[in-house]
């Protein structure tokens, strides 16, 4: 609140209003590298997740390719659509993406990962956890695998990892997972909207995106957010503070939402990893209905769900993260995704168990009559 109110000073600015948002946004600045194992010039403050993942994936390509190191580009067909796009993007520049495919969990193997290295690999972006059905990668191992590839080329290739769904629930320490790069956005873990920053390891070739006044060490110009950006680096704080009681907690609700969405729908299917999964979300496909109309059905009820990323619902189509993991078509349509918080209640899932298998049959009866 004070940096909204009498400490909202430019931190651009050498008066000593200034200072004062420049010394909040160094601290802020300092807090996130200590969680992530970094040093604070590694740490770029963004407007959030989307904007952390084109930045890495534009400005590290566009750079390797400045440099002449290549245009290839490894990722998987189960990304967020900030990365899958923004590797689209560079295609109409001559880059070839190269997508790895995943299995009925929507894993990718280390394997695979480091086979797709070549000697003009400019980047390799995997996604720590998918936003959708929360599948867990080992990244890690992933990291080891490419890294022992590029040994043996003689390469060195960036890794970058799409973190924004784990701050609640996995450590970010960059150098145990062995990632370059690393994204996140401050809404997902309490923090306010419009924040994110990228973790940027020194060395790693990058060009700016953002140009103009030079801030962020010139890798992301632009006034900074100071308000935003202190909250975030607190909610970050925060998150990481209190990660066993999260997943105990959220673990505890999805698991018994989940069983009561297999007995009162036992026709529905359950997607993610049985075990390395996300503990604060259950994702499940319907037969003979749409996802949009279920959404629809629920929120009528009182009960806030999607039918799948959250951020393309309002063009919603059949889940490519589904599809890359086998689930038939006529199952992906009809797909529900329902996010857990620690304040839900045991009451409030119980609720929600209740009046689905009402909703799933208004919306098949709905969707029958629409095909006579």
């Amino acid at each position: 609140m004070p940096y909204l109110t009498s400490a909202y000073a430019n931190p651009s600015a050498h008066h000593g209003a200034g200072r004062d948002a420049s010394d909040a946004l160094e601290a802020a600045r300092d807090n996130v590298a200590v969680i992530l194992g970094a040093v604070p010039e590694e740490v770029v403050f963004t407007s959030g997740g989307t904007e952390s993942i084109n930045a890495a994936i534009k400005g590290v390509a566009m750079a390797q390719a400045e440099a002449g190191v290549g245009r290839h580009i490894v990722t998987t067909e189960v990304e967020h659509h900030a990365v899958l796009h923004s590797a689209q993007y560079l295609e109409r520049f001559g880059f070839e993406v190269e997508l790895l495919p995943v299995d009925e969990y929507g894993r990718v193997s280390p394997e695979a990962a480091a086979a797709a290295v070549r000697p003009d690999t400019a980047l390799v972006s995997i996604g720590y956890a998918n936003n959708e059905v929360g599948t867990v990668q080992p990244l890690a191992e992933i990291a080891r695998a490419v890294r022992k590839a590029a040994d043996a080329l003689g390469r060195r290739v960036p890794l970058h990892t799409d973190a924004v769904q784990v701050a609640n629930t996995h450590a970010l320490d960059v150098d145990a997972l062995g990632v370059d790069l690393l994204s996140l956005s401050g809404h997902k873990f309490g923090g306010p909207k419009g924040t994110g920053l990228l973790y940027l390891r020194r060395g790693v070739p990058f060009l700016e995106l953002i140009s103009g006044g030079g801030q962020e060490r010139q890798r992301r110009s632009g006034t900074e957010n100071v308000p935003g950006v202190v909250g975030m680096a607190t909610a970050l704080r925060l998150a990481q503070e209190e990660r066993e009681q999260f997943v105990a907690t959220t673990s505890a609700l999805r698991d018994r939402l989940q069983e009561a969405v297999r007995a009162s729908c036992p026709e529905a299917r359950i997607n993610g990893h049985p075990t390395e999964r996300l503990p604060q979300s259950v994702h499940a496909c319907f037969s003979d209905l749409e996802g949009e109309a279920l959404v629809t059905a629920l929120d009528a009820r009182g009960i806030e769900a999607s039918a799948g990323a959250a951020c393309t619902s309002a063009t919603w189509e059949p889940s490519h993260v589904l599809l890359a993991m086998g689930v038939p078509i006529e199952l992906a349509i009809g797909s529900l995704r329902m996010g857990i918080w620690p304040t839900l209640t045991a009451e409030q899932v119980d609720y929600v168990a209740s009046v689905l298998p009402q909703a799933v049959a208004e919306c098949r009866e709905a969707a029958a009559l629409a095909r006579r």
